[in-house]
This record gives C-alpha cells, sequence and structure tokens, in this order.
C-alpha cells in the first residue's frame, strides 16, 4: 500500500533507502560484567569493557551490541559501512539502559573562601548562603577543558549584538549537574548569592564554586562536572553507513553553532541511522547530521545527508536540538524535541529544535516540537526545494517568534500538511510595547519588535504551500510572509514571498490576524476561521495595505470563496488530541452582523471543502475524499474530545 504521508510535493514518492542489514560478526560491550575486559575478544562471553574497543575494530558488517550500565566515553569509531545491507551498527543490547555520559563525577569538595559574596551596597537575604568549590582535574579533560572555552567562538558574524545580552554566549561551555540537572551558571562570583542552584568558573577554567538549591551539602547528591565535548562523534570525516540505536547520550559540552558539532555527530557522513535514541542535556547541540559548517570546502557532487533521524527523545538542548547543513533527503521521524533553547542564543540565528540549511527532497514527518524556548520549532534556512513537513506537534513556544521558519526561498515548493500549530507565544520585550489609550494603536498593521509570535513565517519564500493545518493561539497571526529584497544577489538568497497557497487549513484565535499576505499574488481558499474578529485577513502590499474580514477577503480579494467563520472553542493536549465545543459565550455583536457574516456558533455545522490533492491523507493516515473537513482531519467527533 502507498504510503500517502511520504508523497513529495512534486508527486514521487520520498526514497527510502534503508534494507535489512546482514551481520558477519557481533561484539559484546559490557562494563557491568566484572571479566569485561578489552583485552577479551569481545563474545558475549568475554565482553570488551568499553565502546572504544569494539569502535576500534568494528569493519561492515559488524554489530555493536552495548549491555546496560554507564559509560564515561566519547566512542569515536574508526570505519564506516558501505551500503545499507553492510552498515556498522552500535545499539544496546536490551538488559537496561545504556547511558554515554560526558561527565564525570567528584567527590572532592571544599567550602568556598576568600571571594566576596555579596558588596557593600548589597543587602545580603536571610540565612547563610552555602558555597562549594571544586579543583578540576586536569587529567579529566584530555585535550578539551569546557571550563575553558566559552559557548561561541567560531562564527560570531551573524550576532546582532545591539538586541541581545551576551552573557550566555560568553558563558564557559563546561556545566555542573546535581543529580543529573545541571547548575545555573552565573558570570560572576557574587550572582551565587543572589540565586541558589548556581555555578561560577574561575577565569583560568580549572576551578568552580557552586551552591546547591536550598544551600544543601553536596557530599548528599552526585555531583558531576562535563569533561567531553561529544558522546559519539567520529574523529574522521565522512564515515557512512553507521546505525546507532536505543542509547542515551548525556552532558555533552557542545558549543553553539556554527559549526555544528552534536552530542551525536555524523561529522559529515551520509547514510546514518540514528534511532531509538535519547539526548539529555546538550550545552549547544543534540544531533549533528550535515556538512557542519559553511566555511568547508564542498565538493561538486559529495553527498550530505541521507540519514534517519527516528523515534528519538530529544530534551533541553542549549541551543539546537537537531542541526543539518546542505543535508539532502534527510527522514526526521517519530521524535519528541522539548526543551530547546535554554541558552536563549537565538540572535546567533542557529537556534532551533530542528534547524536545517538548504534542505531538498526532505521529509519531516509525525514529530511532537513541546517547550522550545526562544527558538524555533522548526527552521529551514534559505534554499529550501521539495521538502514535505506532515504530521506534527509544535506546542507551546515559549518567548518563541514563530513555530516554523522558512527562509528565503526562491526554487520549488515546500509543502507544509496535516500539522498542529499551538500557543507561540512571541519573542518581545514587554518594556518595548507602548501605551496607547483608545484607538490610536488600532491602525498599526505592521510587523514590528513589540508584537510577533507567528505560526508559520517566511522570509523571501516563494511558492510555500499551506494545506489542511490547524494553527492556533498565536499571539501575533497563524500565517505570515513578507519578501527580502536585499539579499535578492550574490547567492541569490532572497525572494518575493509570492504564488503561496493557503488551503484548508483551521485558524483559531490568533491575536492580530489569521493570514498576512504580503501582496495579492497569492492564493487562500477553504480555510476556516474561529474565533478571529476584526480585520484579520490583511495584505500588506502596495500601500496602503489591507486589513479585511472573510466577506471583504472574499469580495474585494477574491480569496476564500468557500471559506467560514466560526466561534466556538477548541483545545489541544499534550499528544496533539484535538476537542472541540461550543462556547459558553456567543461573540460581541451588533443587530444582524453575525447573520451577515455566516458565523457558525456550533461545530458540528461547519461544512465540507475540497480535499487538496497535495494532502491525500489526513494527520491519522485516514485517505481524504473529495469533501473533507478543514484542517487536519478528514472528519471530526465533536464534544468532549477527538
Amino acid at each position: 500500500m502507498k504510503d500517502l504521508s511520504a508523497i513529495l510535493p512534486d508527486g514521487r514518492e520520498y526514497e527510502f533507502w534503508e534494507k535489512e542489514p546482514v551481520w558477519t560478526r557481533e561484539l559484546h560491550v559490557n562494563a557491568s560484567d566484572p571479566t569485561a575486559s578489552d583485552g577479551n575478544d569481545g563474545s558475549e562471553g568475554k565482553p570488551f569493557r568499553t565502546i572504544g574497543r569494539a569502535a576500534a575494530i568494528a569493519t561492515p558488517g559488524t554489530r555493536v551490541l552495548i549491555h546496560g550500565g554507564i559509560y564515561r566515553e566519547c566512542v569515536k569509531p574508526e570505519e564506516g559501512g558501505t551500503d545499507p545491507e553492510h552498515m556498522i551498527s552500535y545499539e544496546a543490547f536490551g538488559d537496561g539502559d545504556v547511558i554515554l555520559r560526558a561527565s564525570e563525577e567528584v567527590t572532592k569538595f571544599i567550602p568556598s573562601k576568600g571571594w566576596m559574596l555579596f558588596r557593600g551596597w548589597e543587602n545580603a537575604p536571610k540565612g547563610e548562603a552555602k558555597i562549594w568549590e571544586y579543583d578540576l582535574d586536569p587529567d579529566l579533560f584530555r585535550g578539551y577543558n569546557p571550563f575553558c572555552a566559552v559557548n561561541i567562538l567560531h562564527d560570531r558574524l551573524f550576532i546582532e549584538y545591539d538586541k541581545t545580552d551576551m552573557t550566555t554566549y560568553l558563558n564557559r561551555r563546561g556545566c555542573v549537574f546535581c543529580d543529573g540537572k545541571p547548575l545555573e551558571q552565573v558570570p560572576l562570583y557574587n550572582g551565587m548569592g543572589a540565586k541558589d542552584g548556581t555555578y561560577w568558573v574561575e577565569a583560568n577554567g580549572m576551578k568552580v564554586h557552586f551552591r546547591l538549591p536550598g544551600d544543601e551539602d553536596p557530599k548528599n547528591h552526585r555531583i558531576e562536572v562535563t569533561v567531553r565535548e561529544q558522546c559519539f562523534a567520529p574523529e574522521k570525516e565522512f564515515l557512512n553507513y553507521i546505525r546507532v540505536k536505543g542509547l542515551i547520550c548525556e552532558h555533552a559540552a557542545t558549543g553553539a553553532p556554527v559549526p555544528q558539532r552534536g552530542a551525536i555527530s555524523a561529522h559529515r557522513g551520509h547514510h546514518w541511522i540514528i534511532e531509538d535514541c535519547e539526548v539529555n542535556w546538550s550545552n549547544g547541540v543534540a544531533v549533528d547530521v550535515g556538512n557542519e559548517c559553511w566555511h568547508h570546502t564542498h565538493t561538486p557532487g559529495e553527498t550530505i545527508g541521507y540519514s534517519v533521524v527516528r523515534n528519538c527523545r530529544i530534551r533541553d538542548a542549549g541551543v539546537c536540538g537537531i542541526a543539518g547543513m546542505f543535508a539532502e533527503r534527510m527522514l526526521i521521524e517519530g521524535n519528541t524535541i522539548e526543551g530547546t533553547g535554554w541558552q536563549k542564543m537565538e540572535l546567533s540565528w542557529e537556534a532551533g529544535a530542528i534547524k536545517l540549511h538548504n534542505s531538498v527532497d526532505g521529509l519531516i514527518r509525525n514529530n511532537i516540537f513541546r517547550n522550545t524556548i526562544r527558538a524555533d520549532h522548526l527552521w529551514l534556512d534559505c534554499g529550501n526545494e521539495n521538502n514535505r513537513i506532515t504530521g506534527n506537534l509544535f506546542i507551546h513556544g515559549i518567548e518563541q517568534r514563530e513555530a516554523i521558519f522558512i527562509e528565503c526561498t526562491r526554487d520549488g515548493i515546500n509543502l507544509i500538511d496535516n500539522n498542529i500549530i499551538w500557543d507561540v507565544e512571541g519573542r518581545f520585550d514587554p518594556a518595548k510595547i507602548p501605551a496607547e489609550p483608545g484607538s490610536s494603536g488600532w491602525y498599526k498593521l505592521r510587523e514590528n519588535e513589540a508584537v510577533n509570535g507567528y505560526g508559520v513565517y517566511g522570509e523571501g519564500t516563494d511558492r510555500l504551500q499551506v494545506v489542511h493545518n490547524l494553527i492556533g493561539k498565536c499571539r501575533h497571526s497563524g500565517y505570515y510572509l513578507k519578501p527580502v529584497p536585499f539579499r535578492m544577489h550574490g547567492m541569490e538568497r532572497g525572494g518575493t514571498s509570492r504564488d503561496a497557497r493557503i488551503l484548508g487549513n483551521i485558524f483559531y484565535d490568533c491575536g492580530e490576524a489569521a493570514i498576512v499576505f504580503p501582496t495579492r499574488d497569492n492564493e487562500a481558499e477553504d480555510n476556516l476561521y474561529v474565533r478571529m474578529q476584526g480585520g484579520y485577513l490583511r495584505v500588506m502590499y502596495p500601500e496602503p495595505e489591507v486589513c479585511l474580514n472573510l466577506p471583504a477577503w472574499q469580495e474585494f480579494c477574491g480569496f476564500d470563496r468557500e471559506g467560514q467563520n466560526a466561534w466556538f472553542d477548541m483545545d489541544v493536549d499534550e499528544n496533539g488530541s484535538i476537542s472541540f465545543r461550543k462556547a459558553e459565550k456567543p461573540p460581541m455583536a451588533f443587530g444582524g452582523q453575525l447573520e451577515r457574516l455566516q458565523m457558525i456558533l456550533d461545530p458540528e455545522e461547519v461544512k465540507e471543502i475540497h480535499a487538496c490533492p497535495l494532502s491525500p491523507a489526513d494527520r491519522e493516515g485516514k485517505k481524504r475524499e473529495e469533501r473533507t473537513m478543514p484542517g487536519p482531519l478528514a472528519a471530526w467527533k465533536t464534544g468532549n474530545g477527538q
């Protein structure tokens, strides 16, 4: 049966390349076995102690089976496979969690002395702040001391210094963990006086001072410090056909991209499979699968990407969850990515739960994005062609400017369909929101730094297809696109933001607008607008911009001839279940306004629309008939749940 969720915008099916591997050799690693030794032969009865020993001798067709335990090492494969049937696999055996931890447990702490915790003009809080210190052992680092390196070292060209607090960029990469959770780094020693659960690094990067939550004694807790940059990463570039399966990688001291160097890193290799893994608390990037850096040379015809990231759980990556540069034919499916962006480095322009550059023929489906902080859930940056983003849940964007960002794409079509985009807070400085009493603020339609928060946002992107999605609770608008003429030179990275098709979506309770078109050279049809009032449909150019309701949109622009207005309640839970119910109160209206607007008050009265052939099945895999319901579900169940 044809996989309808794998049909790309050009009508071709995504090219799945995986085959059942042929294993000619098995190696066992079991750090928990008292007989384990790297001098053994690697059989199940005589396992290796370290994964690195197996990685040094694994050849195509080798399956490295790793038994449960904590492995404090960075695995560095010496070889890759040769083709889909002759890969090298590193996978959990199944007898317990396999944890690759880039930190080491430490115990020799003493009370911290000789530093000013409070200055003369500061009022010390009641109670004693208990600060401890630890001398970092040079033997822990073996050439890489993350407490000496700041977060962003390499390419700082794009940072907008006037708009961002540079503190987090210049913090050290080294982290201190208490019982598996990181303490918060402060830039000066006296910052620990103001807040517990913090740490500070001395100038030479060889000593840390820390204060535990509740001023507890560290001897009663597990204290770990990061000592390695990555957990699984070849030293050699371009090792291909490697599978990483079922591993848990934690505490990697990665820096902010670029370069993109993750806790799990393909290091520019292609045809990797990363599946059923977890990555927790990576300081910068969790997973990288691409060319890593735009400063690398690129050979014409060189294969980059073609990798699979499947059914992984990526939690609390500091800057980026999955990063890929110039990665073609990526398959990213079934992952849960949450808590990305706590470093708050969004203005270095590499922050996102997924951030791909120049993605071609990619399929991003059935992922869950939650609680992304001051970063995009998904960002496709420049030159993206024939990608499909389908069946995903994008929920709870914390101080987030947009959920999906498609940037500077002139050629080809990119399709966003069957997704739920819900709760985009907006990224703004509340102090910059002007007080505008009366109606003075009603007529200001231009984008500004004080009001943002978009479901789908594009800059200079042509031919974007947004089809059969639910887009709701965005602080500014559900769909917002603008042209980028100033980049239409050199690498031709700009675009006109024309020829978009916005078809069959539900827009729900967006703060300013449902759709903001840059020009009329776009299309909107069969959309359902729920809990939207005022001029929520907009065309910005040529001036003067227009701000319309649905009847005016239909009459003057010819859009949404079968569009519908409605007023009822919807909810989306953490797993993407949708519920519909009648609103307790109707919208405010005068006279016969609700009748003129043809306002639907009962979700059961919403009419079916034309199914869009670009999205032949709904998010549950049900084939759409010629007529279907708006949004990501072909049929609705109204009431308490869907």
